[in-house]
């Protein structure tokens, strides 16, 4: 097995003042390798969180580290002014992981790069600390709750993992209600060692109405006139086969209406592919692939609605992003999608495709109802802001920090 060099993490030049000596001000680190190494999900709720962190007003209490693997780019690197820094892990992702949760090697993180008062994990597991306190971010029990949806080792490091991080955690944080409930009913934590700090809304989201640009990003991306949109890994958590089933008995209805998928391929992504390209409307299904962060406002406001059938979800971005756009929205009834959705979205039960269908359908020949969620969804995703999620962020940082 390879050993990480001597020393420890390495401070990257350029890429953050930090402070002479240490400072006088306590240390949050933060591991930033899921933002720079996952471009959605748990990426974009790092990179979000910690982009409304750097400028939150109360952030001189305490300096921050942004902790990266010896892999990982430096491409989607927020600015990093005065008390804020960055260093690097010694050895790359897979291998720290190897080492910190297959291992269980006791080599502290918090050593490891030059100590810090608190280190916050927010991808599920939190490595072994000499000193520090510890923060986990937990963003759903999806391996417990539907493990037939995960490659099994994955369910079962997970299922490993992630119980003794929250264990040894002094706080836990989950992005929804619904996942703080299954943490408190699947691992046992008592309620006061759980705090929701959910995700938000870039101001970028907003309803695509210049004539202009929508006529462009409809040429740029290649997307028909009349479409649904589903976005999200493709995986079977995300029930995209149910989508297809869904769009079949819309397509028979309303023949000028497409299905378009975006979203990278996850694990068990195969059944989706078959059931595209078996479907007897397959020409009018069209698998994008992934899409950058840049083209999603455009792929959201050019939709006539937005599905997220999901069988489950710790939070679920893409539905407050698609409300925010004034995109009408239905989404299944279960987990955080309820609470995320209130009554800006049409909700229909778990795994029914019938009446996914029947939902599509009215929202694609009702203009006063279409109209009418286009016009709550930008109220309902603005009760999710970046900043906001920071406030609770910090007043669990400097909880901690108080001890």
């Amino acid at each position: 097995m390879a050993r990480p060099p001597r020393g420890g993490a390495e401070p990257i030049d350029g890429l953050g003042p930090g402070r002479a000596g240490g400072g006088q001000r306590p240390r949050v680190a933060i591991d930033y390798t899921p933002a720079v190494t996952q471009g959605g999900g748990i990426g974009r709720y790092t990179r979000g969180l910690v982009a409304a962190l750097i400028e939150h007003a109360d952030r001189g209490a305490f300096d921050l580290r942004l902790v990266l693997a010896r892999d990982a780019g430096l491409d989607r690197l927020p600015p990093l002014p005065e008390g804020v820094s960055l260093c690097r892990l010694p050895l790359p992702s897979v291998w720290m992981s190897r080492i910190w949760h297959r291992l269980r090697l006791p080599l502290a993180a918090d050593r490891l790069i030059g100590g810090c008062e608190l280190y916050h994990a927010p991808d599920y597991v939190l490595p072994p600390l000499a000193r520090a306190q510890g923060l986990v971010t937990v963003h759903d029990l999806s391996f417990l709750t539907y493990p037939e949806g995960a490659v099994p080792a994955l369910a079962r490091y997970l299922g490993r993992a992630v119980p003794r991080s929250v264990a040894r955690a002094d706080r836990v944080l989950a992005d929804s209600e619904s996942t703080r409930r299954d943490l408190e009913r699947l691992l046992g934590l008592a309620p006061d060692r759980v705090t929701v700090v959910g995700a938000g809304v870039e101001a970028r989201f907003r309803p695509l109405v210049d004539r202009g640009q929508r006529l462009a990003a409809r040429q740029r991306l290649g997307l028909p006139e009349r479409f649904v949109l589903g976005l999200g890994t493709l995986e079977p958590r995300k029930n995209f086969v149910g989508l297809i089933q869904a769009f079949e008995r819309c397509a028979e209805r309303v023949p000028d209406l497409h299905l378009v998928i975006a979203g990278g391929q996850g694990w068990l992504f195969e059944p989706i592919l078959e059931a595209a390209a078996s479907s007897p409307h397959a020409a009018r299904i069209h698998l994008l692939g992934f899409v950058d962060d840049a083209e999603l406002p455009s792929l959201y406001g050019l939709a006539e609605s937005f599905a997220f059938p999901s069988f489950y979800e710790g939070f679920g971005i893409p539905v407050l992003e698609a409300m925010a756009c004034g995109t009408p929205v239905v989404v299944a009834d279960n987990s955080s999608l309820p609470e995320l959705a209130g009554d800006a979205a049409l909700r229909v039960p778990t795994g029914d495709s019938a009446a996914l269908a029947t939902a599509l359908l009215r929202l694609s020949e009702d203009p006063e109802l279409r109209l009418r969620h286009a016009r709550l969804g930008p109220i309902q995703a603005s009760r999710f802001a970046w900043p906001a999620a920071a406030d609770r962020l910090v007043e669990v940082y400097r909880g901690l920090l108080q001890r």
